[in-house]
């Protein structure tokens, strides 16, 4: 009798233990775990990530950082996921081949957003935005300008290419120095998932933003000159060690069919005809089809 009661309890423990170990491999099964660029924080986690899950059943989860930032922690292996959506191509390339990896075969551009200088519109440099050139503005004393790190992020690296230009177009040699200062200055240069943040919070007076940003979220903001036009590049791609494979091409799937590319597009982003880069054979036969079909 002891031993049958025995027996029965060691089959039960083993049984629980057995669902215990199942039930997070499942919950794993039907996330998505998406890499994006911290511009796209709003878009990601208000619109496309609740849409993707709505229409498929899926689970979406976002890590949201600088594109070179999340790039460096895939090479380190301090993350991994399943879909990467990097602000510029560059990115892409350095996960490609087996020195840096092969973490990544094939990518698409599949929209674009432009570098906005944003501001605060209860900031008491608000009005001087309406008035004087933005270069000018940011030269105010006391201004408090955020940017993101050009060695982490895009962005970061567009800004300071954009006032490089602005020095030689409006013929201010010191020009960088004053709107910049040093390219890491610790009182600019903030993570991208939480500029937006601080500046509607009122720690900021102006940032540099792209589209999708200030657009989405009503900041008020200014286009610099053609010539200084700098823009985000977004690429897509299923990096090749993904946990989640098939949840990661139901999700690229979503994003560039008709209902994702109208999302985007709400969002302030341009969405443009896909540009495939890469192993074109390594693509998903249902992502190659919802990319011939954005092609049409």
């Amino acid at each position: 009798m002891i031993r049958k009661l025995l027996a029965s309890f060691v089959t039960s423990v083993v049984a629980v233990g057995a669902i215990a170990t199942a039930t997070p491999a499942l919950a794993q099964d039907d996330t998505v775990n998406v890499l994006y660029a911290g511009s796209l924080v709003n878009l990601m986690e208000r619109s496309i990530g609740p849409a993707f899950e709505k229409a498929t059943g899926q689970h979406f989860r976002g890590y949201a950082a600088g594109s070179n930032k999340i790039a460096n922690e895939i090479k380190g292996k301090l993350r991994r996921g399943d879909v990467f959506i990097s602000a510029s191509p560059k990115v892409n390339d350095s996960l490609q081949g087996q020195a840096n990896g092969d973490h990544v075969s094939w990518y698409v551009n599949f929209a674009e957003s432009p570098l906005m200088i944003g501001y605060n519109p209860k900031s008491r440099f608000a009005a001087a935005f309406k008035s004087k050139r933005w270069d000018e503005v940011l030269q105010e004393p006391g201004i408090r300008i955020g940017r993101t790190d050009p060695k982490l992020d895009p962005k970061g690296a567009f800004t300071v290419e954009m006032v490089t230009k602005a020095a030689a177009l409006y013929h201010q040699p010191d020009l960088v120095d004053k709107i910049l200062g040093a390219p890491d200055n610790p009182a600019q240069v903030l993570p991208e998932e939480t500029l937006v943040g601080r500046l509607q919070s009122g720690q900021l007076d102006a940032g540099f933003f792209y589209s999708t940003e200030t657009s989405d979220l009503k900041i008020p903001a200014l286009q610099p000159a053609p010539e200084l036009h700098a823009k985000a590049s977004y690429t897509l791609t299923i990096l090749n060690d993904a946990p989640n494979h098939s949840g990661a091409t139901s999700f690229v799937d979503f994003l560039l069919s008709a209902q994702g590319r109208a999302l985007l597009q709400q969002h302030g982003v341009d969405v443009i005809k896909p540009v495939i880069s890469g192993n074109v054979q390594a693509i998903p036969p249902s992502v190659q089809a919802v990319i011939d079909a954005a092609l049409q």
